[in-house]
């Protein structure tokens, strides 16, 4: 409405300035004509009418133009008028939109609090009906009746607080167990080498079967000085010979001593010396590098030269048909990455690993492997940690997380499937006698030795062996064990009490 308004005023404006401009003219024109008389005012008249009509006419087409023009602004004033007042009515929607939404959750607000305030209400009168029907069953006072509800509500948080605790442990050891699992299967991945068991006999082919009597020699002469000089038993066979002793050094100079006299022919007692002489001048030079090339593939470098040669005789000596050279490779490996895993001292972790068995190749004093290392050791002034987590790595307890990780080093490359050689009747023998004397005590219904007779699981008649005795009987048979038998290492006892209950419906 307001458009329309302002486009009559604009028309009216226009209209009165054309009537404006018309009486102007006319009055300019009475104005510039003189009084005429006689006959030639009519003349004058006529000219000026001519003259009045032509502005008149200017007037009007002024007064047209400034009404088009007077159109056109309004026309273009109403559509941006129309425009605007488009944007004002779409805002306007929207904020009464807002205003909508913004009352319907006002709404929904006051319904729910509504509702917390009933069930707040609810809540308070099964409350309050509680303790009356408790105070007046138990004719407690209102106070001795708050307590008892305050007790049970204890008891009650007590036992999900228990629950909890108890799902977050099994969590807890599930994901510990799992990590410990992927931390050994890493390190193990990193020093993975197949085995091939050694023995205590060397062989020899023999090329041509009567060169046998010429190894033997005039009444044995020949090989009676092989066997004193190298210290190996020598036996022969079809086509080859067989050299024995339990020194693999020995046993390596034997065998290579023989190959070079059965090449180069010549065999008498003064060859005999004289070649075993030269191949054990080259077998200490290999043992000198197989030392060498120890150090180097764990990084162990500067080692005493003596300590080094010491290492090499591990390329001769076996336990258990495991070669120590690819125990100690493989068991340092593992020992390192376990040590970068838990963040402990790499260097002494590697130095201990490298030296752990060193013991083993001292056989001119007697003692345990380990006793022996350490004291061999002392005498280059190694770190103390090192020399303690070599003395912890056959300890039930370590001392350090260094000797902790040689001990598990140690007992992954040792006794993983294929790393070493076991009599195997000796081997069945013990595990029976584990399982015999488990079997020996009343109440035990199975037995079963496990982990190559390091594990011992006992399962008891539920009936007759309740959970206090359990406990004890596990003492028990540890007992027996260490008192009437003999084993390496550790056997760890696990008595098993399970009772079951079953039901059946139909």
């Amino acid at each position: 409405m307001s458009i329309d308004i302002l486009i009559v005023s604009i028309l009216t404006s226009v209209g009165t300035i054309a009537v404006i401009y018309f009486l102007f003219a006319k009055k300019l024109s009475e104005k510039n004509t003189p009084a005429q008389t006689g006959s030639a005012k009519p003349v004058i008249n006529i000219a000026n009418n001519e003259e009045a009509k032509e502005i008149v006419l200017a007037a009007k087409e002024e007064a047209l133009k400034v009404k088009a023009n007077a159109e056109r602004e309004a026309s273009d004033i109403r559509g941006k008028a129309l425009e605007q007042e488009k944007k004002a009515e779409k805002k306007f929607d929207e904020l009464y939109a807002k205003i909508k939404e913004i009352e319907r959750k006002e709404e929904n607000l006051n319904q729910t609090e509504a509702k917390i305030k009933q069930k707040e209400i609810e809540l308070d009168r099964i409350t309050q009906e509680q303790t009356d029907k408790l105070t007046t069953i138990s004719t407690l006072t209102k106070e001795e009746a708050k307590k008892l509800i305050l007790q049970n509500l204890e008891t009650t948080l007590q036992a999900d607080l228990a629950r909890k605790i108890r799902e977050y442990e099994e969590q807890l050891s599930s994901e510990v167990d799992n990590k410990a699992k992927e931390l050994l299967v890493d390190a193990m991945h990193h020093a993975s080498t197949d085995y091939v068991p050694e023995f205590t006999i060397s062989v020899v082919k023999l090329p041509n079967p009567d060169l046998k009597g010429k190894i033997i020699g005039k009444e044995g002469r020949n090989i009676k000085t092989f066997e004193d000089i190298t210290g190996v038993n020598v036996d022969f066979d079809d086509e080859e010979i067989r050299l024995s002793s339990f020194d693999a050094v020995r046993r390596e100079i034997a065998r290579v001593a023989m190959e070079k006299l059965i090449k180069d022919g010549r065999i008498h007692p003064g060859r005999i010396e004289e070649v075993v002489a030269k191949t054990t001048e080259e077998i200490e030079k290999i043992i000198i590098q197989a030392g060498t090339d120890l150090c180097n593939k764990v990084g162990v470098f500067n080692l005493p030269k003596d300590l080094i040669k010491k290492l090499g005789n591990f390329k001769y000596r076996t336990s258990y048909g495991q070669n120590m050279i690819q125990h100690t490779l493989e068991e340092t490996r593992i020992a390192v990455k376990l040590a970068q895993e838990l963040e402990a001292d790499i260097p002494t972790t590697k130095l201990a690993a490298l030296l752990h068995d060193i013991g083993k190749v001292i056989t001119d004093k007697e003692g345990s492997h380990v006793e022996l290392g350490v004291e061999y050791l002392k005498q280059f002034n190694l770190p103390k940690a090192v020399l303690t987590a070599i003395a912890d790595h056959h300890n039930d307890k370590p001392s350090t997380i260094e000797g902790i990780l040689v001990q598990i080093a140690d007992s992954i490359s040792g006794s993983r499937p294929g790393a070493r050689y076991e009599d195997y009747e000796n081997y069945i023998k013990r595990m029976h006698k584990l399982e015999e004397a488990a079997n020996s005590f009343d109440g035990v219904s199975k037995a079963f030795a496990i982990s190559a007779g390091r594990e011992l699981r006992v399962i008891v008649k539920p009936e007759n062996i309740n959970d206090v005795e359990a406990i004890n009987l596990s003492q028990k048979i540890a007992k027996k064990i260490e008192e009437e038998q003999t084993f390496p290492g550790i056997v760890k006892v696990v008595v098993i009490r399970e009772t079951r209950s079953i039901s059946t419906a139909s």
